[in-house]
């Protein structure tokens, strides 16, 4: 594909590639001390406020994708633009492995959908390698980014209680919603097995942190999009402000292809593809933020080759594109006999669980390394389209609406009754743990493939170790405890070996990281413990990218944390002149 490059707009102080969790950040931060910025994003704008693009409140039968054979991935007024296909966007496997990469071309990225699970990392997920021998150490330690949590917590809000756990640090916390039935169903299971389970810390606030921000009303919708602001997402809570500071030109649907250099090797500018009209431009810059997500950056950087960096930009050690890990993921769902018939009442609540089991083993004592959390679902909330509660797998062992034990479901009438008969009556667990990051799982550039712009796609590389498959099988075993002391029936059969206990293939829980890792040593990283690439030091990757590991906990605090403390070390750095 030939295109004539185009100059667009000034020589900016930052131009920044990405408006997720890290971009997002960075935006509002390096704006609001008076630096002039371009942001670059793959997708359109995104307000969940604007009466074009509301999906809240709004029937499952109003879809505008009613009777297609598919919705969006997570629901069908799902706020995510993208998902793990996208047309003319492929990307590769290599030697029969596998990983599902998740995509959202929108302003805010994938914060507009997600869990708003906000969960600090803690003391020993920095300095794993120091306490199981194996990975690697952070080059920074829980005390050095917990001032930057904080600020995140204050900034954005987040609620929850504090427990006094090791490895799962308090916050600064608002009050959280009360537990739901199941829920209180669950945590006296807990009790009795002496597992944790304990409030939830999520991004939605029961109580404003600003003017700009009304509190939640308990809708339960916030992968739709908040139309109060209520939850956290980039698009609404980081750069929305930073649009209103006047310093931020958003360049949206420019699809980057190239970080561009000169002769000594500096970071100057960025090439992307216009997406209306097709067109190549340029934007220069002083410093360069990738925040694309960890294989979006990657890939960039590995399509950024120049006579001095021939193995892609920053790439010295060899090391951008590897140490890909994402987040294991193992599920199940049980009935329970006695929520059959409830009393019905509004049961919504914020989006998610108010009630998650934190890691509470100790894994010296156990056959795999590191640990994993247990999120829930179930209640009375309003059935996504096509969603409903796996009647069909109670194999006639309960009465129905009409008192005789049968297979449940059927056509028609029946089939009405008997949703609302069992509705309400079904829990589904879904354990998230650590997997250990290894050279051997990486993204690479395919040689032969590029997707419609022209741009060279990953292929990537991608197996599970042992580790991560006892994990599941221990997920699991926990699960049937679970279900069995809260008198309840498992849907299906349990997951055994053939399919690693239920293993999600890898990139399914959308928690990838580590491929631009960060470290003190440049021939086996790629950034410095400020973000800071080893090799330019005016490019900075503020993603999940820099991530030495992940830990039992999502990712996207700890970006929000690490990007705002990279953002000051620049801002640091300029009035040096050291950039």
């Amino acid at each position: 594909m030939a295109f004539q490059i185009k100059q667009k707009g000034p020589v900016y102080d930052i131009c920044i590639v990405g408006s997720g969790a890290g971009g997002g950040m960075a935006a509002k931060i390096l704006s609001e001390a008076g630096l002039k910025i371009a942001l670059l994003e793959a997708g359109p704008k995104y307000d969940p406020a604007d009466p074009q693009q509301i999906t809240q409140l709004k029937w499952p039968y109003a879809s505008p994708r009613r009777g297609a054979t598919t919705t969006r991935p997570f629901g069908d007024f799902d706020a995510a633009y993208g998902g793990w296909e996208i047309e003319g966007e492929p990307y590769t496997a290599k030697d029969g492995t596998k990983f599902d990469w998740f995509r959202s071309r929108m302003v805010g990225g994938r914060t507009n959908h997600w869990g708003r699970i906000s969960l600090r990392f803690g003391p020993r997920d920095f300095k794993h390698k120091s306490y199981d021998g194996l990975g690697d150490d952070w080059p920074l330690s829980y005390e050095d980014v917990a001032p930057y949590y904080d600020r995140v917590d204050k900034m954005i809000g987040v609620f929850g209680t504090r427990e006094g756990m090791a490895n799962e640090p308090d916050g600064f916390f608002l009050p959280p919603p009360k537990p739901r039935l199941h829920e209180l169903m669950l945590k006296k299971a807990g009790d009795k097995l002496k597992i944790p389970v304990i409030t939830s810390r999520m991004s939605m606030l029961t109580r404003p942190v600003n003017k700009e921000r009304s509190a939640c009303f308990f809708c339960g919708q916030c992968n739709r999009g908040c139309q109060v602001y209520a939850d956290f997402s980039s698009s609404s809570v980081l750069v929305k402000p930073a649009m209103k500071s006047g310093h931020v030109d958003l360049y949206d649907n420019a699809m980057a292809r190239e970080v561009l250099t000169d002769k000594e090797g500096k970071a100057t500018g960025v090439a992307y593809v216009d997406k209306t009209d097709l067109q190549e431009y340029v934007v220069n810059a002083r410093v360069i933020v990738l925040a694309a997500s960890a294989c979006e950056s990657a890939r960039l950087l590995l399509n950024s080759k120049s006579s001095r960096f021939p193995n892609g930009l920053a790439n010295s050690s060899n090391v951008v594109g590897k140490y890909l890990h994402d987040s294991t993921g193992s599920s199940r769902a049980a009935f329970m006999p006695q929520l059959v018939g409830r009393k019905r009442y509004n049961e919504d609540g914020v989006g998610g669980m108010h009630v998650y089991i934190p890691w509470w083993e100790d894994n010296k004592k156990l056959d795999f390394a590191r640990g994993y959390h247990i999120e829930f679902g179930g209640g009375m909330r309003m059935p996504s389209y096509g969603g409903f509660t796996g009647i069909d797998r109670l194999n006639g062992k309960y009465p129905g609406s009409d008192g005789k034990i049968k297979p449940a479901g059927g056509y028609g009438v029946a089939l009405k009754d008997d949703y609302r008969h069992f509705y309400g009556a079904t829990v589904g667990m879904a354990g998230r743990g650590e997997c250990i990051a290894r050279e051997d799982n990486y993204c690479e550039i395919d040689p032969k493939v590029v997707d419609k712009w022209g741009i060279p796609v990953l292929r990537f590389n991608y197996t599970w170790s042992d580790h991560e498959i006892k994990q599941a099988k221990h997920m699991q075993d926990t699960f049937d405890q679970l279900i069995h002391e809260m008198g309840g029936v498992p849907l299906g059969t349990k997951p055994g070996p053939e399919t690693n206990y239920g293993l999600e293939t890898p990139g399914r829980i959308i928690h990838e990281v580590g491929t631009t890792r960060m470290g003190d040593d440049p021939k086996r990283s790629v950034l410095n413990k400020y973000n800071q690439a080893h090799d330019v030091k005016n490019l900075f990757v503020v993603d999940g990218g820099p991530f030495v590991s992940q830990a039992d906990k999502n990712p996207t605090w700890t970006i929000l944390a690490l990007s705002l403390r990279a953002s000051e070390y620049m801002m640091s750095e300029l009035k040096k002149q050291n950039l």
